[in-house]
């Protein structure tokens, strides 16, 4: 279970941004719903660990984040939640596979060379596996982040954005490989965008102003 409770922050010089509490079950699918400059990104930095909040608290799995140390909390990250950005951030001197255990590493789990082959085959990629980012195509490249968002079986899939350059077809497209994906890996899942196009795929949403 994820929950976010009494959540404040602001930035210097600018007004507080006050977050309604949010509880999100285990392996729920949500869409967070914003216009730019509504604090979507301040949000999903604090969901993520990334940004503490001025005031405020955040549960992962009865784990309240930023209670932890920074190394535990970089740890605990790695492990436990998997974002996929709007562009995909490979390293292009790295194979498929060789970026997928680097992301193991970073968890500070041991090398699952079975793991990667089964996600790559559930995204249908393992073909890609000993390939550079640079001989992949777009669609491709996007299956390979959710790849590495997934691969340490997270609890909390987070993407940001992942529709809004997409037309229809692939924006759809998008959106049922990571339903597919988070129930796959029994990940709850946040989709984080302004695209209202998404609004129909999902039963739960949070909204911001």
């Amino acid at each position: 279970m994820i929950s976010l409770k009494s959540v404040v922050h602001s930035y210097k010089d600018t007004k507080p941004i006050s977050f309604k509490d949010w509880q999100i079950n285990n392996g729920e699918q949500w869409l967070l719903l914003g216009e730019s400059g509504s604090g979507k990104t301040t949000l999903l930095h604090i969901l993520t660990g990334i940004l503490k909040p001025k005031q405020g608290e955040v549960n992962i799995n009865q784990t309240s984040i930023y209670s932890l140390s920074s190394k535990n909390l970089d740890q605990f990250r790695g492990r436990n939640i998997g974002i996929i950005f709007q562009r995909p951030h490979l390293i292009k001197s790295l194979t498929i596979a060789e970026n997928l255990l680097l992301v193991q590493s970073f968890a500070k789990l041991p090398e699952d060379h079975k793991r990667i082959d089964e996600v790559l085959n559930s995204l249908d990629i393992i073909h890609k596996k000993d390939a550079y980012p640079s001989t992949l195509s777009q669609g491709q490249l996007q299956r390979v982040s959710i790849a590495r968002a997934v691969i340490n079986k997270p609890a909390l899939l987070i993407a940001d954005e992942p529709t809004s350059s997409l037309d229809d077809k692939n924006a759809t497209a998008v959106l049922e490989l990571l339903m597919e994906q988070s129930g796959l890996n029994q990940a709850t899942l946040i989709v984080a965008t302004h695209d209202k196009r998404v609004k129909d795929a999902f039963t739960h949403t949070y909204s911001l102003a």
